[in-house]
């Protein structure tokens, strides 16, 4: 019979509630990480085990200890994907980290691509609201990303049409017009070629790779609610939940 999986060991648990808040960036490169002592209190676990979460932050990059100093965030380039996003925003209520700030490229009604109309559970042809933008920080261009909602959406919720940036978030906006909550999502990530458009929006060069990321978020009755399609430039990494392989 299948066995039920044990919950994620102690250590793991305390890295993975690091590293979320470095991804959503309510830690910043160069802020100092709690120490061992600090773990060890806050989570009731033994010296050791603190020890081995900051070391697995370590090893995957995210942290770096300093002799005589702490433990401190890496100032590493990463890809701050939908979950991130969305977690940053239920904490804090704005959706991007001091620095960074959204371009609505484009917003408004279209014929629903016939991938986004799969996703979104719409006949072949219907039209759907999109919002196009272009995320930037001082660096420049680091994700385009296009959200879709459905006609039942698009009817109660006018800002989606609306180039102005909402501050909250797109789907914490949608959320709060429609009463539909978002309960789970799923991604779905590939590797192509940049289209000319991609190119160009994220000042890469005729040829560069990008990471592809297809995003659907589903409410508590199991009805998509928004699809996300993001682009990524290469050089910056995307972090996974970490998993047993035995």
């Amino acid at each position: 019979m299948p066995q039920i999986e044990e919950t994620q060991p102690k250590y793991l648990q305390i890295a993975h509630h690091i590293r979320d808040q470095i991804l959503r960036g309510d830690l910043r490169p160069g802020d100092e990480v709690p120490s061992e002592r600090q773990l060890a209190a806050d989570w009731s676990v033994s010296r050791p085990t603190a020890a081995r979460s900051l070391e697995a932050l370590s090893n995957q990059g995210l942290v770096e200890k300093r002799q005589g100093s702490g433990t401190y965030v890496r100032g590493l380039a990463v890809n701050r994907r939908a979950r991130e996003l969305y977690g940053r925003a239920k904490q804090t209520g704005k959706i991007y980290t001091p620095g960074e700030y959204a371009v609505i490229t484009s917003a408004g009604w279209l014929e629903a691509p016939n991938y986004v109309a799969e996703a979104l559970r719409l006949a072949s042809g219907s039209r759907a609201v999109h919002r196009r933008r272009v995320t930037k920080n001082e660096s420049g261009p680091i994700t385009i990303s296009t959200s879709w909602f459905g006609a039942d959406v698009g009817e109660r919720a006018p800002k989606l049409c609306d180039p102005d940036r909402i501050q909250e978030g797109t789907l914490m906006y949608v959320e709060s017009v429609t009463g539909r909550q978002g309960s789970y999502a799923e991604d779905r990530m590939c590797a192509r070629l940049a289209t000319e458009d991609e190119a160009a929006d994220l000042e890469l060069d005729p040829g560069d790779a990008v990471l592809i990321v297809h995003h659907v978020v589903f409410d508590l009755q199991d009805r998509p609610l928004e699809f996300a399609e993001a682009t990524y430039p290469p050089g910056r990494w995307a972090f996974e939940q970490g998993y047993p392989i035995s």
